[in-house]
């Protein structure tokens, strides 16, 4: 597998895991290893998960929870009068923040490919109008922290 497949497989394993940790509070050990044993590379209710860039999926869950506070200023930072983080989906809620962590802490990941791999994972659960305020969120936080 290329190593682009297996990055959009660890991102996307890491929105998966950010949402459960969301609605279960599940600490960032247990976590990151449940997702290790259970879901990265297995096949579940006969959907075969891809094998995931194990040690980026590692990164992007523990810096995300690490950091959730200075992230979460960022993204508000952004959002339109009158919405606060509280009222996105908690989907939503796990996209950016990833997308926020990678621009914020991989500066090796170049900011294009960043956008478009949250865009692309954002269409595995909503519709083009969320895909667009992803993109153009994550567009306005990468002006900020990479110039």
């Amino acid at each position: 597998m290329s190593r682009s497949k297996s990055r959009s497989a660890a991102r996307l394993a890491a929105v998966q895991a950010l949402y459960q940790q969301e609605m279960e509070g599940t600490g960032t050990a247990q976590l990151i290893h449940e997702f290790h044993e259970h879901r990265l590379g297995q096949v579940i209710e006969d959907v075969q998960y891809a094998e995931a860039e194990v040690l980026f999926f590692d990164d992007i869950v523990a810096g995300v929870l690490a950091r959730k506070d200075e992230l979460d200023e960022k993204i508000a930072a952004k959002l339109s009068e009158g919405w606060s983080l509280s009222r996105l989906d908690r989907a939503m809620r796990a996209i950016l923040r990833a997308g926020t962590y990678e621009l914020v802490a991989r500066p090796d990941v170049p900011r294009a490919s960043v956008i478009d791999e949250y865009v692309d994972v954002a269409d595995a659960f909503f519709d083009a109008r969320e895909k667009g305020f992803v993109n153009g969120l994550l567009d306005a936080i990468a002006k900020d922290v990479r110039g």
